[in-house]
């Protein structure tokens, strides 16, 4: 299990390709890219993400290791972002591997949601009228009752 916080861009090819290989032993690997998305008719400049080190990678730590715990998994990787993205650059990453797909997939959504509406970063959208703090979305804290 890999939990990264870095504020640096990373190579998903790279890691998806590293993550899956050698894993004779697992019939999945799921991967999932969160990626900065423009608002609605354009304007945003950027996504501005803060976080406390120390408790983010332990919160991530966290939660990743009650996916092995919860599912059949051979392995898991969260690469999550901070700092100042533009549209369309990556901002997280999820990957499970499992013996059988049903598990992959299920812990990469259950992480996926998890990330979306718990994990402790702050974002901040830049358009080009102004900046706003982004609220919690209803829906987003809906996905997590499934769990």
């Amino acid at each position: 299990m890999r939990v990264i916080v870095q504020e640096a861009p990373f190579d998903f090819g790279a890691e998806a390709a590293g993550f899956a290989a050698g894993r004779h032993d697992m019939g999945a690997v799921v991967t999932f890219t969160g990626i900065v998305r423009d608002l609605k008719g354009g304007g945003l400049r950027a996504m501005e993400i803060e976080h406390y080190p120390g408790m983010t990678q332990k919160a991530l730590e966290k939660i990743a290791g009650e996916a092995v715990a919860r599912w059949s998994l051979g392995d898991v990787l969260v690469i999550h972002r901070y700092g100042r993205m533009e549209p369309g650059e990556q901002i997280m990453m999820v990957a499970t591997a499992a013996p059988h797909r049903k598990d992959a997939f299920e812990a990469a959504e259950y992480l996926m949601d998890y990330l979306k509406s718990r994990a402790p970063f702050w974002k901040k959208e830049q358009t080009v009228d102004n900046a706003a703090w982004v609220a919690a979305r209803d829906e987003d804290e809906d996905a997590l009752t499934r769990w």
